[in-house]
């Protein structure tokens, strides 16, 4: 039987390049497509996939949402994240949310194709710069949970969480980021304007402590502790 495709981009010209780089493969049918997150349940219930080609930015719910809420419900659709971002935090965060695997969007229709096949047959695929990504993320857990370090007076003070010193929006905002949304789409999430994201995302920044957004989702996927 053929390999039942779901292709989810809120670009439509990006779905159709996807389609056709995949619809004339003998064993793969395109089962579907969906353009926002809000619409991979009902397509996922009514196609029944093999495969979700997954980009992680869209708009209302993002692709790292779409994961969690995908893999517990559905564990005979498996899915490949295909998305132009290669911060290791969204990597790592798709490993743990549950994403069969990972692909970036310069990626060859050889390599995209091979994934599709491997992930329907229950493997895992990650190229090398994910695999390492990943590796290293993996081995700095067990060398922390290997060897805790003695909380003193100061840590408790000063070791805050991030998520604990910013306010409810900020908070809101902060989600947001780690899952990949642009600016753009959390203003249109939120009904506020792009430069409102970017007044509460470099607030963020200051209570964070960090240079740049890259390092504070970083920081937010660690639990929000320097």
């Amino acid at each position: 039987m053929p390999i039942r495709i779901l292709v989810v981009d809120d670009h439509s010209v990006v779905r159709q390049g996807i389609i056709s780089l995949l619809e004339d493969e003998e064993d793969i049918e395109i089962a579907g497509e969906a353009s926002d997150g809000d619409e991979v349940w009902d397509m996922v219930e009514k196609t029944k996939p093999d495969v979700i080609l997954l980009d992680l930015t869209m708009p209302r719910v993002s692709g790292m949402e779409v994961i969690g809420q995908i893999v517990p419900e559905f564990p005979n659709s498996r899915i490949l994240v295909f998305s132009m971002h290669n911060n290791p935090d969204y990597m790592i965060s798709s490993v743990k949310n549950g994403a069969s695997g990972y692909l970036q969007k310069d990626t060859s229709r050889d390599e995209l194709l091979s994934a599709i096949r491997s992930i329907a047959k229950g493997e895992l695929y990650f190229p090398p710069y994910a695999s390492s990504v990943i590796i290293r993320n993996l081995l700095k857990e067990s060398i922390r949970y290997a060897a805790p370090a003695v909380a003193t007076e100061t840590d408790q003070t000063e070791g805050k969480s991030i998520w604990n010193i910013i306010t409810p929006r900020e908070q809101q905002i902060l989600k947001c980021l780690t899952e990949g949304m642009s600016s753009k789409d959390i203003a249109e999430k939120f009904d506020i304007s792009s430069n409102t994201v970017a007044n509460q995302r470099a607030s963020i920044m200051r209570k964070a402590n960090v240079k740049n957004t890259a390092e504070l989702i970083s920081l937010a996927s660690k639990g929000g502790r320097s």
